[in-house]
């Protein structure tokens, strides 16, 4: 079995899979855990699986985002254009809200990722309006003034659904994608903890040519060409286990 040892290892793997989910799921070592070496899964010595993703995303050779199942993982870019014509085709995200599959606050957070090309998520969060109390801290006034300010006005409104759940919804429609994560710096200038992500749209990092380039292809074509490649590079793989982790999400 592949045991991945660095970024490009990883980026390699995707590229000749397609499409890898990070975490395990129903089909045996299809995961970047499951191939990734056990010294460089979780490790205080070495940049492992985690430091790994933002590599190969500013790479621009493959996308990454909750793209399966809920769940995050990458996809190559030569298959992502038939990734999109398959989940897109009945989910479109018209700008009158409640005309799709998409509500208010889907719209509110595309928008203003859209707007400003690209925000980390604690900003869409302050932007948006999601999680503020009477006790939460003063937002950053760069935040407050110099990204808020082109949609002052708009704010959460309907149903109290989190963050997360609207923001998987429009990574699983292929509406935002992650671009890159940043991480705090210590006094020393060095990054730690966890990294943030960045959010974008996949027309704004990889251009809406490439993004259109499959949707001459029927919806039902997309998903055969999918589901074929999948099937030649995971044989043990059957089509319930392949179609739960490309079926569309609602």
């Amino acid at each position: 079995m592949i045991q991945l040892r660095c970024h490009e290892d990883l980026e390699q793997l995707v590229m000749t899979m397609g499409f890898l989910p990070f975490f395990k799921n129903e089909i045996p070592g299809f995961s970047v855990e499951e191939v990734t070496s056990s010294e460089f899964w979780f490790s205080h010595e070495n940049e492992g699986a985690w430091e790994w993703k933002g590599p190969v995303v500013r790479n621009g050779k493959c996308v990454y985002g909750k793209l399966f199942n809920g769940k995050a993982g990458f996809v190559s870019l030569d298959w992502f254009p038939e990734l999109v014509n398959y989940r897109r085709c009945d989910h479109a995200i018209l700008n009158i809200p409640g005309t799709s599959n998409f509500g208010h606050n889907d719209h509110l957070i595309y928008n203003a990722v859209v707007t400003h090309e690209s925000l980390l998520s604690k900003e869409i969060k302050a932007i948006c309006g999601f999680n503020i109390t009477k006790k939460k801290k003063k937002i950053d006034s760069f935040i407050v003034n110099e990204i808020e300010k082109p949609i002052r006005g708009s704010s959460y409104v309907g149903p109290r659904e989190s963050f997360e759940a609207v923001m998987t919804r429009l990574q699983m429609n292929t509406y935002l994608i992650i671009a890159d994560f940043e991480y705090l710096l210590n006094r020393h200038n060095q990054p730690y903890g966890w990294g943030i992500a960045r959010y974008t749209s996949p027309e704004l990092l990889f251009g809406k040519s490439l993004i259109a380039s499959c949707n001459r292809h029927s919806k039902e074509d997309s998903l055969e060409r999918i589901v074929a490649h999948l099937h030649k590079v995971l044989p043990q793989a059957t089509d319930r286990q392949i179609m739960k982790l490309i079926e569309e999400y609602h």
